[in-house]
């Protein structure tokens, strides 16, 4: 088992070079536009629980996952010659509903505030009545 704060440094850092091998040197056109948002790594090195999203959102969700999968053999292998371990963890695809979430949740913040401003208004125009 590793300490903690080598299993953060492990994490960024296959963060770090899967954003490079996705951007640079993997050519699936499934792949294209999407952001690998976390790595997690278990502390016995076993896995690798890799998270992304796109700027689509969830509509290529599908799409992206069975890209992942499909590269999953060249990036574990490029992964493990730029992140010295003495045992590589499987990876691990997961889609990452976070960037969907908190844009629903600006979207209500807005509309909240937006009815809020309207009830304020009409209000204030009552009382100038």
């Amino acid at each position: 088992m590793v300490s903690q704060l080598r299993l953060r440094r492990i994490n960024e850092r296959m963060k770090e070079e899967l954003a490079i091998l996705l951007l640079y040197e993997v050519s699936d056109p499934r792949l294209r536009g999407i952001t690998v948002t976390d790595v997690r790594v278990d502390r016995e090195l076993a896995y690798a629980d890799v998270f992304v999203s796109a700027v689509e959102g969830a509509e290529r969700k599908d799409e992206i996952l069975e890209g992942l999968e499909h590269a999953r053999g060249f990036l574990s292998r490029q992964l493990a010659q730029r992140v010295e371990l003495r045992q590589f963890p499987r990876l691990r695809f997961h889609w990452d509903p976070t960037p969907e979430r908190a844009e629903r949740i600006e979207a209500l913040l807005k509309q909240i505030q937006a009815e809020r401003e309207a009830r304020e208004g009409s209000a204030s125009d009552e009382d100038a009545a």
